[in-house]
């Protein structure tokens, strides 16, 4: 006796798409404006070419433009620079006006004072930012919940409405009695370790690490100071070179601030004492001083372009 098939005991073959499914996302990123067949003949390739060179030369001039014609204008007179502001140096180059601008005026004190207050501003976040993102990141204490709603919620508050406040602080600190940090480096160096962006940028980054290696370095014996000093300092090399970055620049064209709590001209930097001198000297001198004041910060975005496209830095930590 034979017995009729039912719909369940048939067992059709699936179709399998996987082959397919796997060449889409190749083909879907292969593809472009124009094909690989256009994009062999000889038109499209000259037009693609003169299109690249154009926008090329479009970011260069937007982009370097002013500091390159800041750089022209540091060696060429004040009659050349206001007559042809464009030429290349119609009647020569004026090399002393870069000596005239770091010796009569003193750009080298000055130059000095903004080493100094960037480096100090610079250690300060960077021990600032580092500790209290390690403390709510990993070490994570009960009231941390309410220590980040706190620096989150001070990012909301406008600056210029605690320039007052800050000021005082400055003038009478507390617990110091009648000292004041007036003419005082502190006096920039500890309202810029206060940055509530550092500290989120590196909380972030520090919620992101590796919680294995936490719990391995604890195992073997490592406290909370070993563990951020040798685990977690060297896997955070992306961050620590952004926030050094950030605190530098920062640091360097700081402008109000530095002109309220350093008014003695001896400790004040180039950001403050270049529009102060910049009546008593010829316009060609005061390029020139400009030009040397943008030179730092053009050689640290050169030195440090590395760090923002690097996605990770574990190698000083994680072995094997």
């Amino acid at each position: 006796m034979t017995t009729t098939p039912t719909a369940r005991d048939i067992r059709l073959p699936r179709l399998s798409l996987k082959g397919r499914r796997a060449t889409r996302p190749d083909d879907a990123r292969d593809r472009g404006i124009v094909s690989d067949f256009d994009g062999k003949k000889r038109g499209v390739r000259l037009g693609m070419g003169g299109v690249h060179f154009v926008l090329f030369v479009g970011l260069v001039v937007a982009g370097l433009g002013p500091l390159l014609w800041l750089a022209k204008s540091a060696v060429t007179p004040t009659q050349d620079t206001l007559r042809q502001p464009l030429a290349l140096w119609p009647n020569g180059i004026d090399w002393a006006n870069l000596q005239s601008a770091w010796v009569e005026v003193h750009i080298d004190q000055y130059f000095w004072n903004t080493i100094v207050i960037a480096a100090g501003s610079w250690l300060f976040q960077l021990l600032v930012a580092t500790t209290a993102g390690y403390a709510l990141s990993v070490l994570r204490p009960k009231y941390g919940p309410v220590l980040n709603g706190a620096i989150l919620a001070t990012m909301f508050i406008p600056a210029v409405v605690l320039l007052v406040p800050l000021y005082l602080t400055i003038v009478n600190p507390p617990l110091l009695g009648d000292v004041s940090l007036l003419n005082n480096y502190l006096a920039v160096w500890l309202p810029a370790a206060a940055n509530a962006f550092n500290i989120l940028l590196v909380k972030r980054f520090f919620d992101a690490l590796p919680r294995e290696v936490f719990e391995a370095a604890r195992t073997d014996g490592a406290g909370p100071f070993r563990l951020f000093w040798s685990i977690v300092l060297p896997m955070s090399k992306p961050i620590l070179g952004v926030v050094s970055v950030f605190a530098i620049i920062a640091a360097w064209k700081d402008f109000l601030w530095p002109m309220l709590v350093l008014p003695d001209p001896a400790v004040q930097p180039l950001s403050v004492r270049l529009p102060a001198v910049q009546g008593s000297i010829e316009l060609d001198v005061f390029l020139a001083a400009l030009a040397i004041s943008t030179l730092i910060p053009v050689v640290l975005f050169l030195l440090f372009q590395g760090v923002f496209l690097r996605s990770a830095g574990l190698g000083g930590a994680v072995k094997g």
